[in-house]
């Protein structure tokens, strides 16, 4: 405290010294992370559509340069791999939100049966984290005043009543993140001239791979470098083996 202040003046709390803001107007954490893992779920959607739909098109092109086929086969795999992200993400996200809904479920049937055998419970977890038993059994005191089922999913489960993810939700966000990587390769493998269709899909689709990996990395906090090279030298891999096995098909005479 300087000298001039007046005795008594309260010091800033560290909530309070950001610059005069409220504490409440600071992004919290955990919905933060819940948008990133959104985006790069979107990220890795869009890098599956990139791929697979790149390994189609492209080993259709190693057989044949007609048009017409590499067009039906490109657009029969957006659509089929679109469904199938889709499905997957909606059985995956139903089983999560049902688990999650039953154990929300179980916690209210509890305290509504129990609410003292609870509330002990609730501060004896504040009491393992570090807090004494008195300051433990207040905060638990408190929490349960002001939302008794938030702080018990919480404290016990992790768990926030209004971040359970809607299935079609995610399915739709995985269909719409998948079908926008697609888009890529079938302009690239359609758009130039057969004598630099293959190389040009290769070469874009490569890039993107790279953009796309480092930005997830980047979101999950790893090496944007090794996320890069791996997903670059997968997808080369991919493109390699598909185009080699259309051309060994269209040179064999058997399409």
């Amino acid at each position: 405290m300087n000298a001039d202040e007046p005795a008594g003046r309260p010091e800033p709390t560290a909530a309070g010294r950001g610059l005069g803001r409220h504490p409440q107007a600071e992004p919290h954490g955990d919905d933060t992370a819940h948008r990133l893992n959104w985006l790069r779920a979107g990220v890795l959607g869009a890098n599956d559509g990139i791929v697979s739909v790149a390994a189609i098109v492209v080993g259709v092109a190693g057989a044949t340069p007609e048009v017409a086929p590499i067009l039906t086969a490109g657009v029969a795999g957006v659509v089929g791999g679109a469904v199938s992200m889709a499905l997957g993400e909606y059985v995956s996200v139903s089983s999560q939100s049902d688990s999650q809904r039953a154990l929300i479920e179980k916690e209210r049937r509890e305290l509504a049966e129990d609410p003292e055998a609870e509330l002990a419970e609730l501060a004896a977890i504040y009491q393992e984290k570090g807090l004494t038993a008195e300051t433990a059994a207040k905060v638990a005191k408190e929490l349960t005043a002001h939302d008794v089922l938030a702080a018990h999913l919480s404290a016990e489960l992790n768990i926030d009543e209004a971040d359970i993810v809607s299935p079609w939700h995610a399915a739709f966000a995985s269909a719409i993140a998948f079908t926008i990587g697609a888009i890529l390769p079938m302009l690239a493998i359609l758009l130039p001239p057969p004598g630099i269709r293959v190389p040009l899909t290769f070469i874009s689709v490569l890039v993107a791979l790279a953009l796309t990996g480092a930005l997830g990395a980047w979101i999950g906090g790893g090496s944007k470098t090794r996320a890069a090279v791996r997903v670059v030298v997968g997808g080369a891999l991919a493109l390699a083996a598909t185009f080699m096995i259309g051309n060994l098909l269209g040179a064999s005479g058997v399409v």
